[in-house]
């Protein structure tokens, strides 16, 4: 097929015209994106004081203010309840350092268990829709309630139970609604979210807040001069399960 003169000049033209818009949508979205220098990245973490925690038995002062921080249902059946803090025996969590001292210390004492917002998170890998996904900015793992198709798949990739799924509507089992937090449906994943709404009005999480012994220690685990960094280099710090490769933001001081 022969191509005249004016036909090859009109088509330079719309590929040069091609050219400069995909260069103009690159130049306009580089543009956009929020600039992040590896100094202003974040990877916020909590360090959880034993020691400290075991001060006062029976506490709950943290999971009661953060199930009325994020409107968490309360449902008496074991099998359908949703929580984002929960406490569970020391030797549950951490069998692998049952010796004879660490028994003495802490057998039958309550671990506070949240959310690890790994570094590596399993659950990211596995969401078919991004519901759940890892901010770039500060490492929180966060869910997109609207997202979420309630597969499940996070839920079996996560190795430490820390998501809930509403196998019922949640609502009629809150004692009283916090307006400042969305409700979830039947059918979604739900799970601690590092009070990120706090965050985002210069506030700390709400278990942190209301822990009276303060064995709630919140920072940015990049920066080595924060409390968090200042702790885990002064005392002896365990994670759970680490030998998964999924580097837990949560460590727990002996």
């Amino acid at each position: 097929m022969k191509i005249t003169r004016k036909d090859f000049l009109r088509l330079s033209g719309l590929g040069l015209l091609a050219l400069a818009g995909k260069k103009a949508v690159r130049a306009f979205a580089e543009a956009a994106a929020p600039s992040a220098s590896p100094q202003t990245i974040k990877r916020w973490g909590m360090v959880i004081d034993l020691q400290k925690c075991r001060q006062k038995d029976g506490c709950t002062d943290c999971v009661k203010a953060c199930n009325l921080a994020h409107n968490i249902p309360q449902i008496p059946d074991r099998a359908h309840e949703v929580k984002w803090i929960w406490n569970q025996s020391f030797e549950s969590v951490f069998p692998q350092v049952q010796t004879d001292y660490t028994q003495q210390a802490y057998a039958g004492h309550p671990i506070p268990l949240l959310c690890n917002h790994c570094a590596n998170p399993p659950c990211v890998r596995v969401c078919p829709t991004q519901a759940t996904f890892k901010r770039e900015n500060d490492g929180i793992v966060m869910m997109d309630f609207h997202r979420c198709i309630g597969c499940r798949y996070c839920m079996a990739a996560c190795p430490y139970g820390s998501r809930s799924f509403n196998w019922q509507d949640p609502r009629p089992a809150i004692p009283s609604i916090n307006s400042d937090f969305p409700t979830r449906t039947k059918g979604v994943v739900e799970k601690c979210n590092f009070c990120e709404e706090r965050l985002a009005r210069g506030l700390r999480p709400a278990c942190v807040e209301a822990c009276p012994e303060k064995a709630m220690v919140f920072g940015d685990l990049s920066n080595p001069e924060t409390e968090p960094r200042k702790l885990l280099r002064a005392r002896f710090a365990l994670q759970r399960e680490p030998e998964l490769g999924t580097s837990p933001s949560v460590y727990y001081l002996i």
